[in-house]
């Protein structure tokens, strides 16, 4: 971090608040330091049973049969359960009409059907008296397969003789769906202008192949879920998630129960990047519960973990763009096939928005496939498809630039989305900050100084993320001592306690102390959407907002009631109630507040909104590496994040959600990667092989925070926890050309495809 966080701030606007913007202590910073905070695992109920999940050694094969007899009398075993024990085993296809595919993968990815379609595909779990007994029992289930061959490559998976992993799945395209089985679950196109005639109007046009391979979120906290369905038809869940109502959501649509009969409670979580929406043991825990008629808890190892939990996916990119002699693009492409893994449903589409996302390109065409492999289901890891595309992109936009003579930055303020800019797909911006963002790294320090050595580089590259609303819900109940309890569905990820806890007291006008937020389960507050998405302190703070203004209107009731005056003689202001003409009539929110249980009781305030307005996240990062020409070994020396907060609620966690998406992209560039055989095993499922960055591996990162107002939100909030993970890689690769001389394509950039490229070997 930089000395002074203040003095790296660009604030564009003059409004100044009292709460918002600056940097009180966390709420919930003491449990979590103390080890008081209670994780996943650490739930612990009466009469708990520990559970294991038997999974596929193979990447695809039949399942022929199960037998599981053997772990049902093996002493201390008090459950197993296999997908017949899901609903979806005895619903036919009439039954289940156009919600039949649907329901067959989301049940077959809970524990395998009629095949399994990836190693570590859950087959059978068991739960039993303790987890060493459970292990003992799963390795007692003896499994007939019939093996299939693997397809574990996107480009592969698209041939018309490769293997198919789904026999009665068809490619969507364009409105039509084809006749003939297929492993590329979607076709999408996006297009506006004539690129044709726009590239034929270039005169440098530049088209390149790029490949990413797949990686992993990092969280360090596993997969767990405690569940217990008691007799009465009431399922519980405690489990690590961002999203309460996703659990329960996922959890009654595999089980067919009604959502009012399920009760899901987020405990605090220890990382999810986006790994943690997708459920993958809660219905699992919850069946063993049903059969064993007691709570049962299932937790992942590492090895599960990597296996059989969700990776951002490799990919297949081809990006082209022209551009006339002075820099102006004229025309731009790309081709996107993302792998999803088992089952439909990559972030194609995302890579396919964001691709082009910082640019006002007039002639543009986007083209994007889903395709399945044998691989574990893909799952969502900040601004899901934006690195990648990203990636090729901004890669291309850089030897455009070199090969024109034309400054990285300049050419990108030449191309810059501003307000009014219309992106391929369709949308209008509104006040965004990307321009300023790339001024401020013109005239930042980093960009100005010497490398001082002959095999450093310097690297620039934007990123964007479109930034998401969706539903959110908050209550908050005015204690009889001035203390608000606010009451929220959102999980707190990245400090989402504080920061909407700060809009609320700057609403209220009353300090962030006398604030306390709460975390909620499913029962005990209105629907509220994943925390993902840069949504949550934009949305979940607007709404936070409004249950403050009802709030303050309430109060202003009361106190008319009191005073005996009519509501119009009463005013609100910065935390203080007040008669409009008679001085003599004022108290403030905590005076108030003492005199509610005498006077008519409680007043709670509640919001249930889904506001639009979000704004678009922007990014510019500047990135300086040293590559050892005899080794390929690339080391960062120093790395600047730059990004639009439009307004930073709490500006140490803007820092921090730029600084961790920045080391989450030096690892995805430099070390990261899902390695599978040719048998579709991965083979470094562990900490120990899996490289991810420590602190050894990096310098400080020193962050500059742009605050450009979203005129869609009161405080002008936009949200930050995605973009600072986009420009990265390619950043770094557009460094790695200065210091070495080469242009990588491929992701990750490990020494030996470095020096690959510089014997001319590499591709």
């Amino acid at each position: 971090m930089v000395s002074n966080p203040a003095e790296a701030n660009i604030v564009l606007s003059e409004v100044e608040f009292d709460v918002v913007g600056k940097r009180p202590i966390r709420p919930d910073g003491v449990d979590k330091v103390t080890g008081r905070a209670q994780y996943g695992a650490d739930i612990n109920l009466a009469g708990l049973l520990h559970g294991k999940v038997l999974r596929s050694p193979h990447a695809h094969a039949r399942i022929k049969s199960i037998d599981t007899s053997k772990a049902e009398a093996h002493p201390g075993v008090r459950a197993v359960v296999t997908a017949k024990d899901l609903p979806f085993s005895s619903l036919s296809k009439d039954e289940l009409g156009s919600d039949y595919m649907r329901l067959k993968f989301a049940s077959n990815h809970v524990l395998a059907g009629d095949k399994v379609l990836f190693k570590g595909h859950p087959l059978a779990a068991v739960s039993a008296n303790n987890p060493h007994v459970a292990e003992e029992a799963i390795n007692l289930i003896s499994v007939e397969y019939e093996l299939l061959p693997p397809v574990l490559d996107v480009l592969d998976a698209m041939k018309d003789d490769a293997p198919l992993l789904h026999d009665d799945l068809h490619t969507a395209s364009l409105g039509e769906t084809s006749e003939k089985p297929s492993n590329v679950a979607a076709h999408l196109i996006y297009e506006t202008g004539d690129t044709e005639k726009g590239f034929a109007a270039a005169d440098v046009v530049v088209e390149r192949e790029f490949r990413t391979a797949a990686v992993h979120q990092g969280y360090i906290e596993p997969h767990n879920g405690t569940a217990f369905w008691n007799v009465d038809g009431q399922l519980s869940v405690w489990t690590s998630t961002q999203g309460a109502f996703a659990v329960r959501s996922s959890v009654s649509d595999v089980l067919r129960l009604p959502v009012s009969k399920v009760k899901v409670t987020p405990m605090e979580i220890g990382g999810g990047f986006g790994g943690k929406i997708t459920a993958y043991l809660d219905a699992i825990a919850a069946l063993l519960s049903k059969k064993s008629g007691a709570p049962v808890k299932l937790v992942m190892s590492r090895t599960d973990v990597f296996e059989a939990s969700g990776p951002a996916p490799a990919t297949w990119m081809k990006v082209k763009v022209g551009a006339t002699k002075d820099g102006k693009f004229t025309a731009v492409q790309a081709n996107l096939a993302f792998e999803a893994g088992a089952y439909p449903g990559s972030p194609v589409m995302q890579g396919m928005l964001c691709a082009f996302g910082c640019y006002d390109v007039a002639n543009g065409f986007l083209e994007g496939y889903d395709v399945v492999v044998n691989k574990p289901k893909t799952a969502a890891y900040r601004a899901p498809g934006s690195p990648q595309a990203t990636f090729a992109v901004e890669s291309v936009v850089d030897e455009v630039a070199d090969q024109l003579g034309i400054d990285p930055i300049e050419i990108r303020l030449l191309n810059a989305a501003k307000e009014g800019t219309r992106r391929i797909e369709g949308p209008i911006a509104n006040r965004i900050g990307l321009v300023e963002c790339l001024e401020a790294a013109r005239n930042h320090p980093h960009y100005k100084s010497s490398m001082g050595s002959s095999n450093r580089g310097r690297g620039v590259a934007c990123g964007y993320w479109m930034n998401r609303s969706f539903p959110s819900s908050v209550s908050m109940t005015v204690n009889y001592d001035g203390i608000v309890s606010l009451i929220m569905g959102s999980v707190d990820i990245g400090g989402t306690r504080a920061s909407i806890a700060q809009q609320a007291a700057e609403t209220l006008g009353i300090a962030y102390e006398e604030i306390k937020p709460t975390v909620v389960d499913t029962d005990s507050i209105g629907y509220t959407f994943i925390t993902g998405g840069s949504r949550t302190c934009f949305a979940t703070g607007w709404a936070a907002i409004e249950a403050a203004e009802e709030v303050k209107s309430l109060m202003v009731a009361r106190a008319a009631r009191i005073w005996d005056t009519p509501e119009d003689n009463v005013e609100y202001a910065s935390g203080v109630i007040q008669h409009k003409s008679d001085p003599e009539l004022r108290m403030t929110f905590k005076e108030l507040s003492r005199q509610l249980a005498t006077t008519g009781g409680a007043i709670t305030g509640s919001s249930n909104v889904e506001p639009t307005g979000e704004g678009n996240g922007y990014a510019v990062h500047l990135v300086d590496v040293e590559t050892d020409l005899e080794t390929g070994k690339t080391s960062i020396v120093r790395f600047t994040a730059i990004q639009d907060a439009g307004k930073a609620v709490h500006p140490s966690y803007v820092e921090g959600q730029m600084q961790g998406g920045a080391v989450q992209g030096i690892g995805w560039a430099l070390n990261e990667e899902y390695f599978f055989n040719d048998k579709g095993q991965m083979m470094n499922s562990s900490f120990l092989d899996y490289r991810m960055p420590t602190s050894l591996d990096l310098p400080m990162i020193d962050t500059v925070i742009v605050e450009v107002a979203n005129p869609g939100h009161p405080y002008g909030v936009r949200g930050v926890g995605e973009a600072a993970i986009v420009p990265p890689m390619a950043a770094i690769a557009n460094a790695i050309k200065g210091s070495a001389g080469v242009r990588m394509n491929s992701l990750p950039m490990t020494p030996g495809k470095v020096l690959d490229a510089i014997s001319g070997e590499g591709k």
